[in-house]
């Protein structure tokens, strides 16, 4: 893929890496169970909501979705005409973020030349699907083009404030969390600044001065600090705390820290994962894990993987879980195998034990299964204050007489109008569940749809749609 592999600097001949340098320890973890009684159960701040139903969720979005999570993947642009990737992703993740689509080099590789057609690629397909998105990154000292670097003092500052603003303005109203600085503190037991053209030129303040531009320009996305090295207690995480309990106290925007948690044998899971990461949400940030892989295989790896998703589903303000990669094969370390579908994109052990963690089960009717159904969401027609909306039902392997599915919306959205179903709300209207209107019998295979106008009151995020449960 688009992505280096795994050496001692994190960078490979053939690619470009996530987003580290060498790394030292590592951190992760999640839980939760799916009933009927949720069904009331809705977003807070970043937080998807989904309707409870009768039966576990099968997938790992819809089952993370369950308790108010997303569960995302990275996304290469250049992956999503084979088919066994755009179908794994498809079905089984509610966020993903542009693993390189969005960084620098990619967006502006001539001053103020801005390319979006790898970025364009990824959102369009994820809007398109229901999905959300992680923006993913605006200021980091890797992956630069050379012009940046050469720039003088007052150059650099205009240029970096320019790139946050072209991209934040480019997807405004798409992008649930942005990483706006990324990887800005070394490793070691000095917890001080990587030197970077930004630190060296522009001093500590430039972290402070990207948050407040990303602010202004998008004033509804999360605005998230993100780095590697961080997920146990120890110099590194100390002194990203400090800076945002500093910047809580001041006032700076800052709604989210990213922590990346990329775990082997010799950098665990840390016993302290879960501590650390709750004291940075008890200063009043969401926690986000956002690159989520661990080498290994069989027993072990999903253990590891296991108690990562617990420790997510245990602290109230960590709203999600990515993985850096659908597939092995395209992992920017393969060579660990350390994701949750093989090559073949068979799910491997660690797929099960998460999404066990998450409460859902493999047993499930819908959700990506043969049998049951499918549901699959289409944007339509968009004006300035409202956007339509069309899910898809089709029948797996057998025939179905009935169906259900949800859609949720994140407040202050509202769904207006319904056609070709029978709707239902939870207490708070932000939950839609749709049975059918005389279109519930379907032959194996077959499909029918549904539609809706969502009026937006600001907010044009996507509706989240949840498994298709036949009964």
């Amino acid at each position: 893929m688009n992505t280096r592999a795994h050496t001692t600097d994190d960078r490979a001949a053939d690619g470009r890496a996530p987003d580290r340098a060498a790394r030292g320890p590592r951190g992760g973890r999640l839980r939760t169970a799916l009933a009927a009684s949720l069904a009331g159960l809705v977003a807070t701040g970043s937080l998807i909501a989904l309707a409870g139903t009768a039966q576990a969720a099968s997938t790992l979005g819809a089952s993370a979705a369950a308790s108010g999570r997303y569960f995302g993947t990275a996304v290469a642009a250049n992956h999503l005409g084979e088919s066994g990737y755009v179908s794994t992703l498809n079905t089984e993740f509610n966020s993903v973020t542009p693993e390189n689509e969005m960084k620098w080099d990619a967006t502006e590789p001539t001053r103020g030349s801005f390319t979006f057609g790898g970025a364009d690629q990824v959102v369009n397909h994820a809007r398109g699907q229901g999905m959300r998105v992680r923006g993913h990154t605006l200021v980091w000292h890797s992956q630069l083009p050379s012009w940046v670097g050469q720039l003088a003092t007052a150059d650099l500052r205009t240029a970096m404030n320019n790139h946050i603003t072209q991209l934040m303005n480019r997807y405004k109203g798409q992008i649930h969390s942005w990483d706006v600085v990324n990887e800005a503190f070394q490793d070691g037991s000095s917890g001080a600044r990587r030197s970077s053209p930004f630190q060296d030129k522009l001093g500590s303040g430039f972290i402070e001065e990207a948050f407040r531009t990303a602010r202004a320009t998008d004033p509804n996305a999360k605005l998230c600090y993100n780095d590697y090295n961080t997920d146990g207690v120890n110099a590194k995480s100390n002194a990203v705390y400090a800076m945002v309990q500093d910047f809580k106290s001041r006032g700076v925007p800052i709604d989210c820290v990213g922590f990346q948690s990329h775990f082997n044998s010799q950098s665990p899971v840390p016993a302290d994962y879960q501590q650390n990461l709750q004291r940075f949400a008890n200063l009043g940030v969401d926690v986000q894990i956002t690159e989520l892989d661990i080498a290994g295989s069989g027993t072990a790896q999903a253990n590891s993987y296991s108690t990562v998703v617990k420790t997510c589903l245990a602290i109230s303000r960590c709203t999600g879980v990515t993985v850096w990669g659908v597939t092995d094969k395209y992992s920017w370390r393969s060579g660990d195998t350390p994701l949750l579908f093989d090559g073949n994109y068979a799910k491997k052990a660690a797929y099960t034990s998460v999404l066990t963690a998450l409460g859902g089960s493999s047993g499930g009717g819908g959700g990506g299964g043969s049998a049951g159904c499918t549901a699959t969401y289409q944007a339509g027609t968009s004006w300035a204050d409202r956007f339509n909306g069309q899910v898809t039902i089709t029948a797996g392997s057998t025939a179905i007489t009935t169906w259900t599915t949800t859609v949720t919306v994140q407040s202050p959205q509202k769904i207006s109008t319904t056609w070709n179903g029978t709707p239902t709300w939870d207490t708070t209207g932000n939950i839609m569940t749709m049975k059918p209107a005389g279109n519930g019998t379907l032959a194996p295979g077959a499909s029918t749809t549904f539609g809706f106008t969502i009026m937006t009151n600001g907010n044009t995020q996507p509706p989240t749609i949840g498994t298709c449960t036949t009964t």
